[in-house]
């Protein structure tokens, strides 16, 4: 029989493989993020020289739509995906206006 000493060890090792697999996780998400923002910042750029409006509500909503359908199928609550969604987009727009306002320049 073991003793809740063995069993604590055996927890505390298993929370720490999970924390392990969250920080690596988060590493991910945030080389995700800066890559995508890479990517929007070229957007934003072709925006300005196109003149075109730094937002575009119509392509904001479906991306919101798919965004929610791919959270409900990983299991993801899909008002928290939106949520996630919006604030990015939110800081998106301020990139593309910030772009805007230099080309003007």
């Amino acid at each position: 029989m073991t003793s809740n000493h063995d069993d604590q060890e055996y927890y505390l090792a298993q929370l720490e493989q999970e924390r392990h697999t969250i920080d690596n996780l988060d590493a991910v998400l945030v080389h995700t993020l800066a890559e995508r923002f890479r990517c929007t910042q070229r957007v934003g750029r072709l925006k300005a020289e196109a003149k075109l409006p730094p937002a575009d509500p119509q392509r904001e909503a479906r991306q919101v739509q798919r965004l929610r359908a791919k959270a409900e199928e990983s299991g993801l609550d899909p008002e928290f995906a939106e949520k996630f969604l919006n604030f990015i987009i939110k800081e998106v727009i301020h990139h593309h206006e910030a772009i805007r306002k230099e080309q003007q320049n």
